[in-house]
């Protein structure tokens, strides 16, 4: 059986045939490098994902008579504005948990 024989290449094929390996190379390689960008992507979402939010019951206890002005949200805070005893008060919690954050309580100068 008689095998075929290819004739080489003339300067000016090789020369074609080098720059498509090339641009070959240069498109292999933008392409991994969106896929990896990709992949990076979802696993950052994934492992940065905090799971689902658990709902929670909480009973917070004021003082007696005491009064709720307004509510707000400030970044991870809930913010609770109180009137207690002729004074103004305001509480933050967590969002996330309602733990009490902290109190901040105001009073008239003497």
């Amino acid at each position: 059986m008689t095998e075929t024989v290819a004739p080489e290449p003339t300067p000016e094929q090789a020369a074609l045939f080098a720059r498509v390996r090339r641009l070959m190379l240069i498109a292999g390689l933008t392409t991994a490098l969106a896929v990896a960008a990709v992949l990076i992507a979802i696993g950052y979402r994934l492992f940065r994902a905090e799971g689902s939010v658990v709902a929670t019951d909480t009973t917070a206890t004021l003082p007696k008579g005491a009064r709720v002005l307004s509510t707000a949200v400030a970044g991870d805070r809930l913010l609770v504005t109180l009137e207690v005893a002729g004074a103004v008060e305001i509480r933050s919690f967590d969002a996330k948990t309602l733990k009490p954050a902290g109190r901040l309580s105001f009073a008239s100068e003497p």
